[in-house]
């Protein structure tokens, strides 16, 4: 009776607790084998056999993991796997879904690459402040790498179509193998004791982690970081990295974008070019137009000397007439004062003689005072006639000197108002010259 209550499970039930059972008990793990029985399905997914000698499994790999497999897996080899245990339902058949492919060996090769990481880093040789910074506009641009190398033809290529003035110099070295570490230590003293570039570019073309593996040589690391050149590394696709890359001043996804990095866009100068030349043109010309607006405006005051004299003479004239009306009130006022005095006497009757010596005394003393004053009226103006002759260009002129006049009658005070083989006008304490400039001196 107990038997008849369990419950009945179906061949699809039991497959899948099967596979949760699996996927839950057993975790993601690496495993290591020979790489057999290789399919690549229309769909992009990888079906094949991992074994060893005692056993083997099946394994899938889908398109969305595999393609980032950057080297050819082939059959035969050893290879290391990370995968999850699990259970084709449909069939009941035991598979590894694979998450990551690697040579075998390789994992050793990342732990060592991640302890040296380490260690660089805590002493300091990752740090962006003992980066040394890139020049903007090299003149000579070093590149380390193989002559052979896929990635110089392209770092030469966009050099030259983005940067053409700059001279190349090509250190060479092996870039992959056991003596490549060495070489490429040596290339990077080379360039540092020739000191003829102003930035040095480490590149490499991409490829598995142990070709690229002379570049996380510890002796390179140092190279770089004791290097007086900046250096840009360029080493592998964008997401290949290396310890060159960590330590260098500035790395680049590509080779391609290590040269860019190296390099101003040609055409951004050209156009900065032009935008300044046509800024100073119009800082040029606002001046030029300043300047001949202050000439201007100081041509406007300028006055001829022949003007000058003219209003000082007129000055003069009006002096002349006020000493006169002045004299001419002081004669009024003495002959008023006098009548005065003359009326009050007539009045008074006083005593003729003395009075009338009295009257001469006072005439005699208001005709010496006119007398005086006036003698003191001309001096004055005799001066002001002194100082206006002093004044007067014609006084100038009788001492040998001359005034320089275009023939429009502008009057020329410096030698940038006229050019050579102008005619010009001299003005003569008696009579004009014509004359042509032949040559001018400051």
């Amino acid at each position: 009776m107990q038997e008849q209550l369990q419950a009945i499970l179906t061949i699809s039930e039991i497959n899948r607790l099967a596979r949760l059972a699996l996927e839950r008990h057993l975790p993601s793990c690496w495993i290591r084998g020979e790489l057999s029985n290789m399919t690549k399905a229309s769909s992009g997914h990888w079906y094949f056999t991992i074994k060893d000698s005692a056993a083997s499994a099946r394994c899938v790999m889908f398109r969305a993991r595999n393609q980032f497999v950057d080297w050819p897996a082939r059959e035969g080899e050893q290879i290391e796997i990370r995968a999850q245990a699990s259970l084709y339902e449909a069939r009941g058949d035991f598979q590894l879904i694979v998450e990551a492919m690697r040579r075998a060996g390789q994992g050793n090769l990342y732990e060592t690459f991640l302890r040296l990481k380490e260690k660089l880093q805590q002493e300091g040789l990752f740090e962006t402040t003992r980066k040394k910074a890139i020049p903007p506009l090299p003149h000579a641009i070093g590149i380390i790498t193989s002559p052979q190398a896929a990635a110089l033809r392209d770092v030469l290529t966009t050099l030259k179509r983005r940067w053409p003035i700059a001279r190349i110099i090509l250190y060479p070295c092996l870039v992959q193998g056991d003596a490549a570490p060495t070489q490429i230590r040596q290339a990077i003293a080379q360039a540092n004791q020739r000191a003829e570039t102003e930035v040095l570019l480490l590149v490499r073309g991409g490829g598995s982690l142990e070709d690229l593996w002379a570049f996380n040589d510890e002796g390179v690391a140092r190279a770089i970081a004791a290097s007086n050149i900046p250096i840009i590394s360029g080493i592998g696709h964008e997401t290949d990295f290396s310890i060159a890359d960590f330590v260098a001043d500035l790395r680049g996804s590509t080779p391609t974008g290590a040269a860019q990095m190296a390099t101003p866009e040609g055409g951004e100068i050209s156009r900065h070019l032009v935008g300044l030349s046509a800024r100073l043109s119009y800082l040029l010309r606002s001046r030029l137009d300043a300047a001949w607006q202050h000439r201007d405006h100081l041509h406007r005051r300028l006055r001829h000397p022949h003007e000058r004299l003219r209003h000082q003479r007129s000055e003069l004239m009006h002096l002349a007439q006020r000493l006169a009306r002045s004299g001419q009130r002081l004669l009024l006022h003495a002959s008023t004062r006098l009548n005065h005095l003359r009326s009050n006497l007539v009045v008074a009757k006083p005593s003729v003689g003395s009075a009338l010596e009295r009257l001469h005394y006072q005439h005699r003393r208001l005709l010496e005072s006119t007398r005086h004053q006036q003698t003191l009226r001309r001096r004055y103006l005799h001066s002001l006639r002194s100082q206006l002759e002093l004044l007067c260009p014609h006084h100038v002129l009788r001492r040998g000197y001359s005034i320089v006049h275009t023939v429009q009658g502008e009057v020329v005070i410096s030698v940038d108002q006229v050019r050579v083989g102008q005619r010009l006008r001299l003005e003569l304490a008696h009579g004009q010259l014509g004359v042509e400039v032949n040559g001018k001196e400051i």
